[in-house]
């Protein structure tokens, strides 16, 4: 069953969430559905929506939802959703908080922004964006320089999320673009969490359940850990997350802050930890570099 992870590390299944949001369809004693998705109360509510129109259905509503963020601000509040949809904010409350939970959209001070899972989903079909096209070469280079495949990722609360790789060889890593793994076991997680002290805490929070004889699971071990990689500016994953893979990882910083890691992952007998650690800290400020200049110069078209 295809799960979505909720804040504090507990998930919910996709499925429960879509029932939940649908509410919608229950079999009358005829034996045909019968539709109790609250328009009583939207009617209460002063909703104005055509009832023969596409926001008629709970999917129709949810898309409105999300095509408000076209708009161009990144976070809207209920006022700006009814505004943008239509709906009332009372229709809104509930279906933001049950979008909140499958990750489609996330709670921010100001109400509400598209969340991580939307990205994941994204990029099984959108190429890649600026940060992914400036990274690109580098990482191939990486490939070229050390032998073992490259990964970029960012971090989610307790998870990375990986946006490009190379693979070298034949090596099969069990990684995707838009995956996920914990941030504590691997060496991109801890390349990003040491530069962030919620990170910090949402990591150790979710829980750190041994994976293979070198993971580390105790809190205070890996802060121990952490600031180790503030110190040398690299992390290392030392057969933590899987056995026979290793992995060297250094943060892409901007005004301090870790916005994103690049790495080299392979067989533990084709690492060369000194070299590595070089490449990947070359590699960072080669594509913190060249993700500026394209910011500046815009996407090539």
């Amino acid at each position: 069953m295809f799960t979505s992870p909720i804040r504090g590390g507990s998930t919910a299944p996709v499925e429960s969430i879509i029932d939940s949001l649908g509410e919608c369809v229950t079999p009358t004693t005829d034996g045909h559905d019968q539709e109790i998705d609250r328009e009583t109360a939207d009617e209460a509510d002063g909703e104005t929506a055509d009832r023969n129109g596409p926001g008629r259905t709970v999917l129709g509503r949810v898309a409105s939802i999300m095509e408000a963020f076209n708009s161009g601000q990144q976070v809207l509040s209920l006022g700006d959703l009814s505004e943008c949809t239509g709906l009332p904010k009372s229709t809104l409350h509930r279906l933001a908080d049950q979008l909140c939970q499958v990750g489609w959209v996330e709670r921010d001070s100001g109400g509400y922004r598209v969340g991580m899972r939307l990205f994941e989903l994204g990029s099984l079909a959108v190429e890649g964006n600026r940060l992914q096209e400036a990274a690109l070469p580098h990482l191939q280079a990486l490939v070229t320089r050390t032998g073992l495949s490259a990964q970029l990722a960012v971090l989610d609360r307790a998870e990375v999320v990986y946006l490009e790789r190379v693979v070298a060889g034949p090596l099969r890593l069990p990684t995707r673009r838009g995956g996920r793994q914990p941030a504590y076991c691997t060496a991109l997680g801890k390349a990003l969490a040491a530069f962030d002290d919620e990170a910090v805490h949402a990591v150790t929070s979710a829980g750190m359940p041994q994976k293979t004889a070198n993971t580390i699971t105790r809190p205070l071990a890996l802060e121990t850990e952490l600031r180790r990689v503030r110190e040398v500016g690299v992390a290392f994953d030392r057969g933590e997350a899987y056995e026979e893979l290793v992995c060297v990882a250094a943060p892409i910083r901007d005004s301090g802050r870790a916005i994103a890691a690049v790495s080299v992952t392979g067989p533990v007998g084709l690492m060369r930890w000194g070299m590595a650690s070089e490449a990947v800290r070359n590699a960072a400020d080669a594509i913190r570099n060249a993700s500026f200049r394209f910011r500046i110069a815009g996407p090539r078209i």
